[in-house]
């Protein structure tokens, strides 16, 4: 596993790691990897062995987005993805 890059460098980055994207949106990592594998949170992978980098500001727009649909309005995981997806 590489270093750590700082936060100030974490939140310039155009991608990030998983665990990049739990220190900047305070939401577990299996929450994450969860939204990740129903396809409601949008990652990169060039091949199926290599780390998935997610495009930022797109992934915590949707996490906010799903957190919001999900705390506020009250809304299921399959309801969410009809209305996302």
């Amino acid at each position: 596993m590489g270093r750590q890059r700082s936060l100030e460098i974490i939140q310039k980055s155009e991608y990030v790691s998983i665990s990049e994207l739990v220190q900047l949106s305070g939401i577990r990592y299996s929450t994450i990897k969860y939204y990740t594998e129903e396809g409601l949170v949008p990652f990169e992978q060039e091949d199926t062995r290599l780390t998935r980098r997610y495009p930022r500001v797109k992934a915590l727009e949707r996490l906010a987005e799903i957190k919001d649909l999900k705390e506020y309005q009250g809304l299921t995981i399959k309801e969410i993805k009809e209305k996302l997806l």
